[in-house]
């Protein structure tokens, strides 16, 4: 057995003993999206909820009067938030900056990777809600936004994975990136998946995260398909660890399921390229 097969196996079978205790989810913002999945969701819940928590209060105020949200008059409490944003919007932002926090490390070496995965996952997001706006599903725009963002949730786990593990003596000198490849490409979907169901996410992201790279995909998941399609323009435009800039959007299922020309397409990669100078980002 290799060094590289070696610490895919080590790290299999700790996830099998459930001895890592890996941060992913910030548990406010996975209530509030909880809250949200329920027909009879309470405003006054996601209120209570928000300012129950100063941290997660103060950084959505922060991203609501930010400049992606420019053109908006500036908020200051978070009741205002949800009167003039939305209770979903508000929702997401709670979850941009709670998982922006978590897209950072103390190594150096791991931080870089994670900052290049925060910004995949903010532009796919970026892209994903554009896309819904476009093809005239404007309704799911938010749940497109968070299923961009959370699309690769699985490679945010197995880095911080890795990097616990590694600080064992026994793996100090193995974190190249051909390693962490193999363990992002091997694990990264069965884990996000297996995350997003245990902290019992409503379905529809459970199946994005399942499916956002599978060759077969159920092509009546319109949402899934426009998470598809963003995650193929971040990799032809280098936005992420995965870059192929050969990638021919127009020629790919998921712009044929959507329906969208090459100039909507050229629309789309304008959009998430806008996306990488937006503050709300890791940097």
């Amino acid at each position: 057995m290799n060094q590289q097969t070696s610490i895919v196996e080590v790290i299999r079978a700790r996830l099998a003993e459930g001895t890592l205790s890996i941060p992913v989810f910030h548990a406010v913002a996975v209530r509030l999206q909880q809250a949200l999945a329920r027909p009879d969701f309470d405003i006054k819940e996601v209120h209570q909820l928000l300012n129950a928590d100063p941290g997660i209060a103060t950084g959505v105020l922060r991203a609501a009067n930010s400049a992606f949200y420019a053109g908006l008059t500036k908020v200051s409490t978070i009741r205002e938030a949800i009167i003039r944003l939305g209770a979903n919007e508000v929702a997401n932002l709670a979850m941009v900056t709670t998982q922006q926090d978590l897209y950072r490390s103390n190594d150096t070496r791991y931080n870089a990777v994670m900052q290049t995965l925060w910004k995949h996952s903010f532009c796919c997001a970026v892209g994903s809600k554009w896309l819904a706006q476009k093809v005239g599903f404007a309704a799911q725009a938010q749940e497109a936004f968070l299923g961009g963002l959370l699309h690769d949730l699985g490679k945010l786990f197995l880095l911080k994975c890795m990097e616990e593990v590694c600080r064992e003596r026994h793996f100090s000198g193995v974190t190249s990136q051909a390693v962490l490849r193999e363990v992002l490409s091997t694990l990264h979907v069965e884990q996000g998946h297996q995350l997003m169901v245990q902290w019992q996410m409503p379905q529809i992201y459970c199946d994005i995260v399942a499916g956002h790279q599978q060759e077969r995909w159920d092509q009546a998941n319109v949402l899934l398909a426009m998470v598809r399609l963003a995650n193929l323009a971040c990799r032809k435009l280098g936005i992420g660890m995965n870059r192929d800039p050969s990638v021919l959007l127009f020629a790919s299922g998921e712009a044929q399921v959507l329906g969208l020309k090459e100039t909507a397409l050229a629309e789309l990669e304008i959009v998430i390229e806008d996306a990488l100078s937006v503050p709300i980002s890791a940097e």
